[in-house]
């Protein structure tokens, strides 16, 4: 099986200094408390750290880094797990070129490489293409799973994820290839 990451534009109006969660949430009915408890819980059963966020950013250029990353030998998997544990545990600014750069560099990818990267935006178009995949699918959260023609909105208990993947391989024995309506 072939996983491939997608970016998402989740909140693109974000400015560049960020945007307090209690902001974000305004008026919407939200109990962040509750959500982080039920988010903590969920990633406590799969071994998953979990912090907590008074913050969100901006996470553009962090896509882009990510996305040029995936190109890198052993490196999109790697920079994507260090970014996660970046934001969602450690509540960085994802935002700012010298955290990004800081993560490669954790990660073992070029330096100089991913600075370049962000200077001259070059995978700027690629993500592009994801948000405009993302929204052809229909994506409205994070995470998204997509086997074939099925796909999870959320996280999800592992059993959740691996069904959708038995579902997505059947499809495919049964000559469906995830284009079919």
């Amino acid at each position: 099986m072939k996983v491939e990451w997608v970016h998402f534009p989740l909140h693109p109006e974000t400015p560049a200094e960020g945007q307090s969660l209690e902001e974000l949430f305004k008026g919407r009915g939200v109990d962040r408390t509750a959500m982080h408890a039920q988010m903590k819980a969920r990633m406590d059963a799969e071994g998953l750290p979990y912090g907590e966020r008074t913050m969100t950013y901006n996470s553009r250029l962090a896509q882009e880094l990510g996305k040029w990353a995936d190109t890198q030998p052993g490196g999109g998997d790697a920079f994507h797990d260090a970014m996660f544990r970046a934001y969602f545990v450690g509540a960085r600014d994802i935002s700012k070129p010298d955290v990004l750069l800081e993560i490669a560099a954790k990660v073992g990818l070029s330096v100089e490489k991913a600075r370049e990267v962000l200077e001259q935006r070059t995978f700027k178009a690629a993500v592009d293409e994801d948000w405009k995949l993302s929204r052809q699918f229909g994506v409205t959260g994070v995470p998204t799973f997509v086997v074939g023609r099925y796909g999870v909105v959320g996280a999800h208990p592992y059993e959740t994820l691996e069904q959708l993947v038995e579902k997505g391989e059947k499809d495919e024995e049964d000559g469906h290839d995830g284009d079919d309506e």
